[in-house]
């Protein structure tokens, strides 16, 4: 058996320069998360040869993106993508919900770190979805799941308010409107990254995770 270092699979062990992501502009790197995606779901990914990336990335880092997902233990963000150590910042909540210290990692990644993309990652058979609509209450889950349900009160004006708490439709577009109230959250509870993408410095995007494929469908267009 070859060792991960000689696999003719193996990901490279350098991790990404400054010099690399200077050359990509936010639509390569929207692109190339594309493309790992699909990698991904059609089972390509690459053995990675962590041991090295890892000394390679201790001296700096510059990730292309910064993905804000939930926190969800079925969602690997970087095997999404098919991207290594380095290549992406990943902020995690429940319900990939917009506060402020979120708000701040993404300005962190974005204009401190230089980071070009903000991607919202949400997914299907959501906990902290399938929690709100059933309207459950504990501890300080309750005034986290209470971020949600402006994206419920979305979904039943599409929907209708005759839905069942199993409903998969009323809780998809939950998700969806989920995602895109924390897009319209980053953009006006960040002056900093509004002006970022509006100098085309940065692009602000969503998507939904499929659970049984694995494919990311990206909303951009979607509103």
């Amino acid at each position: 058996m070859q060792s991960e270092s000689h696999h003719p699979n193996t990901l490279g062990s350098s991790v990404l320069t400054e010099e690399q992501r200077a050359k990509l502009s936010p639509q390569d790197i929207l692109e190339l998360l594309k493309s790992g995606n699909k990698d991904f779901t059609e089972d390509n990914l690459t053995i990675r040869n962590n041991t090295q990336r890892v000394r390679d990335a201790a001296i700096g880092q510059y990730p292309l993106a910064v993905v804000l997902s939930c926190l969800d233990s079925r969602v690997p963000v970087e095997d999404i993508f098919h991207r290594g150590l380095g290549d992406l910042f990943v902020a995690r909540v429940a319900g990939n919900i917009v506060n402020d210290d979120i708000l701040g990692s993404l300005e962190y990644a974005c204009k401190i770190s230089g980071a070009k993309l903000i991607l919202v990652l949400g997914h299907e058979y959501c906990g902290a979805i399938q929690s709100a609509i059933k309207d459950i209450k504990l501890g300080n889950i309750t005034s986290l799941l209470n971020k949600i349900k402006p994206a419920i009160t979305d979904a039943i004006k599409i929907h209708g308010s005759s839905y069942q708490l199993s409903d998969s439709n009323f809780e998809d577009l939950v998700c969806k409107f989920n995602v895109i109230q924390s897009l319209t959250q980053i953009r006006q509870g960040s002056p900093i990254l509004k002006e970022m993408e509006k100098q085309g410095e940065i692009i602000i995007v969503g998507g939904i995770y499929n659970m049984k494929t694995g494919e990311v469908r990206f909303l951009a267009n979607a509103f």
